[in-house]
């Protein structure tokens, strides 16, 4: 039987999302695939002292994981891109309902 996976985005700070893969494979992910991306809404309605310390420049990350390392995972991403944080970025979980060549972690 086929383990569930999980598709993990996060839409980080360009600045830092060498560190968010990079705490994303420590944490169990076998790899991430990203890209770089603009975006807008959240300096805006931060105001314009927000606008000075968030960048538009951002890094989307996709990682791809087994179920029983989503959660670990997952957190390490929200840590390295103080995604607590108002306007940092955003992340999300969703359900693999069908992938091809996904490498499992060695056992």
């Amino acid at each position: 039987m086929a383990k569930k996976l999980h598709l993990i985005t996060a839409v980080v700070q360009r600045k830092i999302g060498e560190a968010v893969v990079d705490a994303a494979i420590k944490a169990g992910a076998t790899g991430a695939t990203f890209f770089y991306a603009e975006g807008t809404g959240t300096r805006q309605r931060l105001g314009a002292a927000a606008a000075q310390e968030i960048s538009g420049s951002k890094r989307v990350v996709f990682v791809v994981t087994e179920e029983a390392h989503t959660d670990a995972v997952f957190d390490a991403v929200v840590k390295a891109a103080r995604l607590d944080d108002p306007g940092q970025g955003f992340a999300c979980v969703q359900e693999v309902l069908k992938a091809v060549g996904f490498l499992a972690p060695r056992r």
